[in-house]
């Protein structure tokens, strides 16, 4: 009798260890459902609130429109490197994803992301930068390939102004003897030199991250920047003269290392796709109804706001003489990428109507 009870308790043992090897395996499989088929990294070098805000919404929408098969995991700040070391980690795909300013010595093409005097205000940024027609769009989306990159969507600088220490600039003639910080963005170097040349104006390149010292310490007398920045980056603390100049246009470009997203499938590219066309449609509108409160922060911080009279503004872009510039460094990328397409003219047409109609 003992001999048939202990044999049925070791039978119902077994049952229990089937049942609960069963549950587990059930367990292991929900798991495994749930883990993300792709866990990304998103770097971003900067510290903006607008745009990291607007970079967090693409990450969010991408985990909701994939039902969880992707997670993208935004680290702002400069959490994995300065600017460059990103877009190199980005381009060797030890990190996925990134938000760059394509300067030119790392992105050759990238110089058509920052060329003065062509994109005036959102309206016109909007369709020149549009995924997939715009035509800014277009000559970047080919820049970032050649570099190993897939150009996602674009981020907002906003207008650019003229700041300094020394005197409000209301005509060319007040750069006289200035020094300002400029960047490797060439085609802004070569129209600020054009503008102030003749007048003793001199330049020094001074990384973003050193400006606010450099302009405390009178390293240099003036820079340019945006009203965000001016802000953001507390430029408006150590200026006391800012030109609403509004002569350039900036904008930041959201890039997917170009192997990593070739070996998505289609239905995933959509998802990123999709979720990158609303985070910029937010970007744009979350930085235009800022743009008023940035400028009463700057005025309230003690700096003198210039607004040029359309016919001052006119002086400054003739003399920025911008048919050359586009001779010196469009035209040489356009006719490699481009040949015996006439790219440049119609590169100008094309954004010479968009500032005509918007």
């Amino acid at each position: 009798m003992k001999k048939n009870i202990c044999s049925f308790c070791k039978f119902k043992l077994a049952v229990y260890l089937l049942i609960i090897m069963c549950v587990m395996v059930f367990a292991l499989s929900a798991l495994a459902e749930d883990k993300p088929e792709y866990k990304w990294r998103f770097g971003s070098a900067w510290t903006v609130e607008i745009e990291d805000r607007a970079n967090q919404l693409f990450c969010d929408l991408v985990d909701y429109y994939s039902d969880g098969r992707m997670k993208i995991t935004l680290y702002p700040n400069g959490a994995l490197g300065s600017h460059d070391e990103i877009f190199h980690a980005v381009q060797e795909g030890s990190v996925e994803i990134g938000i760059f300013s394509p300067y030119v010595n790392i992105v050759p093409g990238g110089l058509f992301n920052y060329i003065p005097w062509t994109i005036e205000n959102y309206n016109q940024a909007a369709v020149a930068f549009d995924n997939p027609d715009g035509i800014l769009f277009k000559l970047l989306f080919k820049a970032w390939e050649e570099v190993g990159c897939h150009y996602l969507y674009t981020g907002v600088e906003g207008r650019y102004g003229i700041g300094n220490n020394v005197r409000p600039i209301k005509t060319p003639d007040d750069f006289k003897n200035l020094k300002f910080r400029v960047s490797s963005s060439l085609s802004f170097v070569r129209a600020l030199q054009n503008m102030g040349e003749g007048t003793g104006m001199t330049v020094a390149t001074i990384p973003w991250a050193d400006l606010y010292t450099a302009l405390e310490r009178n390293v240099v007398d003036g820079c340019w920047s945006y009203w965000s920045s001016m802000v953001e980056e507390r430029h408006f603390e150590v200026l006391k003269y800012y030109t609403a100049l509004d002569w350039a246009w900036g904008s930041t470009n959201v890039v997917i290392n170009k192997e990593k997203w070739d070996q998505l499938t289609p239905e995933l590219q959509k998802v990123i796709v999709k979720s990158g066309d609303i985070a910029e449609k937010y970007f744009y509108q979350m930085h235009k109804t800022a743009e008023a409160d940035f400028k009463k922060t700057i005025e309230e911080g003690g700096v003198e706001i210039y607004y040029p009279t359309q016919e001052e503004i006119k002086l400054f872009r003739n003399k920025a003489n911008m048919p050359a510039v586009w001779e010196e460094l469009c035209k040489p990328w356009l006719e490699k990428h481009y040949p015996n397409q006439n790219m440049t003219q119609k590169a100008l047409d094309e954004l010479n109507r968009i500032c005509e109609e918007y």
